[in-house]
């Protein structure tokens, strides 16, 4: 079977990301970008193919087997639609949506069309969290009772020259915690409730910088998440997980603790403490480490896009999943902006 033709709507930097996997993928291939910028004539030109300004244009000339979406938040339901329209499957950036309301506009129109689209939450593709999730699986730490997370780190004061990123919608609720629900749904289950207190003390734009969380799950463990854009602190997942080389690196860190009734799991180094007789205070824990398998989650995204291009899987990720995870987003950002807690409503 030939190479899948590919096309990438918007060129930033996630859209590239995918085009130099592509250049090492023996089941895809770039077929064209779509993107209104004049500076990505000279990307197209070094890709070999060519540019339209818009993704309508774009479909209707080439007619891929498929459609990266790397653009906009804003423009990703909108984008998606377009790609269900023309019957071309899509991989769609995360967030899905940028309001509830219109992901699920996008969820009704793919399945009424019978057009698979998979949301790229590309963590969901790393060895580390299936790891992860396959020790939670089987048993060994027991009864899931709690959760303490982290994404405290500080982003430099040029970030934000770009005056959106002062402004409410620019936050690292809405622009980091989406990876970080994502990634506890899929360890510890769904979120059923949030309360959270914000804070904009450090730099005092419109944006908050620090929020502290709470979380409940529908299997009855609680956690807590510390959320910070503003701290010198080295745990977060992008700084312990090795898998962006954008960060600086901190792989002795952790950035989750997942305790249970018969042992925890420390993610991402993957130290494993558990009772192998009676639980108690009292009687040792033994330490483990939990192998992982060392992976690009940008690569093996890629490649099970390809499979649901072809119709062999169905999306790991789908847009119903995604639309969880941005409800549990939205809702800790009412529970800081109101100081009440929130009911996750399914």
């Amino acid at each position: 079977m030939g190479k899948l033709r590919l096309a990438i709507a918007g060129a930033g930097l996630i859209g590239r990301a995918h085009w130099k996997r592509m250049l090492a993928s023996s089941a895809c291939e770039l077929a064209a970008f779509a993107d209104p910028f004049p500076s990505t004539a000279a990307l197209a030109a070094e890709a070999g193919v060519p540019l339209y300004p818009a993704l309508e244009a774009m479909l209707a000339a080439e007619r891929p087997d498929g459609v990266i979406l790397a653009t906009p938040n804003a423009l990703h339901v909108s984008g998606a639609l377009a790609c269900v329209e023309a019957g071309v499957p899509a991989l769609v950036e995360k967030p899905v949506g940028g309001s509830l309301a219109d992901a699920r506009q996008l969820a009704d129109a793919a399945e009424a069309a019978g057009v698979p689209i998979l949301v790229g939450h590309h963590r969901r593709h790393s060895g580390i969290l299936e790891a992860a999730c396959d020790t939670i699986a089987s048993g060994r730490l027991g009864r899931l009772v709690a959760v303490t997370a982290s994404a405290t780190f500080h982003k430099p004061d040029d970030y934000f020259d770009a005056d959106w990123r002062r402004l409410k919608g620019g936050g690292p609720i809405l622009i980091n915690l989406v990876h970080e629900i994502d990634n506890l749904r899929a360890l510890v289950g769904e979120i059923v409730e949030v309360q959270a207190f914000g804070s904009h003390a450090v730099r005092g734009f419109e944006v908050e910088d620090t929020v502290a969380i709470n979380l409940r799950f529908a299997n009855g463990a609680l956690g807590t998440f510390m959320l910070s854009d503003a701290a010198a602190s080295p745990r977060s997942w992008e700084q312990n997980s090795g898998e962006n080389a954008a960060f600086e690196q901190h792989p002795d860190q952790d950035c989750y603790v997942i305790a249970g009734t018969r042992g925890s799991l420390q993610v991402p180094t993957m130290c494993l403490y558990e009772y192998l007789g009676p639980a108690s205070w009292q009687n040792p824990l033994v330490k483990s480490r939990v192998e992982i398998r060392e992976t690009d989650p940008l690569t093996h995204q890629l490649e099970h896009f390809c499979a649901v291009v072809r119709r062999e899987l169905p999306p790991r990720v789908t847009v119903r999943d995604a639309i969880r995870t941005l409800a549990v987003t939205l809702a800790v950002e009412e529970a800081a902006r109101t100081g009440l807690r929130v009911p996750i409503t399914p």
